[in-house]
């Protein structure tokens, strides 16, 4: 396994929001190293939100030895959308790939969201199959993908799945707000650009506890519904520009 990195830059940034998710950071990176490591130029990019736990030691460890991982620190936590904006930001690809930081997206799926990009795809987003968590969790989901989908149409059976590839561009040029992450399909549909899906395998999480969402996943999201319904429904076309140049002399 090559601990090493070319000086030119990445063709993937992997960003990766936590929380006090110490225990899970250095198998995780085991496995991106596994899944891209002899196949593209990558780095990895975690965002820290704030965590109180061994985090950032976990982190600093692991950065002495591995050169294409970097570790962008919040003071406080902001929120995971708050987390994967910084995260995007700081990332120097034109390629975007997220997964969750809790070990349940298997990076094995990378390399099929990266061959699925292309063309006018904006946006590879992975659709989790026989889910590992409780059945109150996998309710609160079905009825927020089933409203979601029902108001939006965007075609998309799981938006809560970390695990998903994206033009970099792309994601900036999106109305930022919290809870952006659950909206892609529809916001990605609406610059004009299309989105291709991945199943994917979810997996049990192995160490700590779940510090993004719960009720949030529904109630806010709700609120948050209607903004992004409102959004897609003003949707202008973007006119097509061309300066005239001035004729020489």
């Amino acid at each position: 396994m090559s601990e090493t990195r070319s000086e030119s830059p990445p063709a993937v940034s992997v960003v990766i929001p936590v929380k006090n998710e110490a225990g899970n950071i250095t198998p995780l990176v085991t496995e991106i190293v596994e899944a891209l490591g002899k196949t593209v130029n990558f780095e990895v990019v975690y965002v820290n939100d704030g965590s109180t736990d061994n985090t950032d030691a976990e982190l600093t460890l692991l950065m002495a030895s591995r050169p294409w991982l970097r570790h962008i620190r919040h003071k406080a936590s902001c929120g995971q959308s708050a987390a994967v904006r910084t995260g995007v930001r700081y990332a120097r690809a034109p390629v975007v790939v997220t997964l969750d930081g809790d070990g349940q997206n298997d990076p094995a799926f990378i390399p099929a969201l990266l061959k699925a990009m292309g063309g006018r795809i904006g946006l590879v987003a992975g659709q989790r199959t026989g889910r590992k968590t409780t059945g109150f969790k996998r309710f609160q989901s079905r009825v927020a993908n089933g409203v979601r989908s029902v108001v939006l149409r965007d075609s998309t059976r799981d938006t809560g799945c970390g695990l998903k590839a994206f033009r970099r561009d792309v994601f900036l040029a999106l109305p930022y707000f919290d809870g952006l992450h659950r909206f892609l399909p529809a916001l990605v549909r609406r610059e004009g650009f299309e989105v291709a899906y991945v199943d994917v395998v979810d997996r049990v999480r192995l160490h700590g506890t779940s510090n993004y969402g719960l009720w949030d996943r529904l109630w806010v999201g709700i609120l948050d519904l209607s903004g992004v319904w409102w959004l897609v429904r003003r949707r202008r076309k973007v006119p097509d520009v061309l300066e005239v140049k001035r004729h020489a002399d």
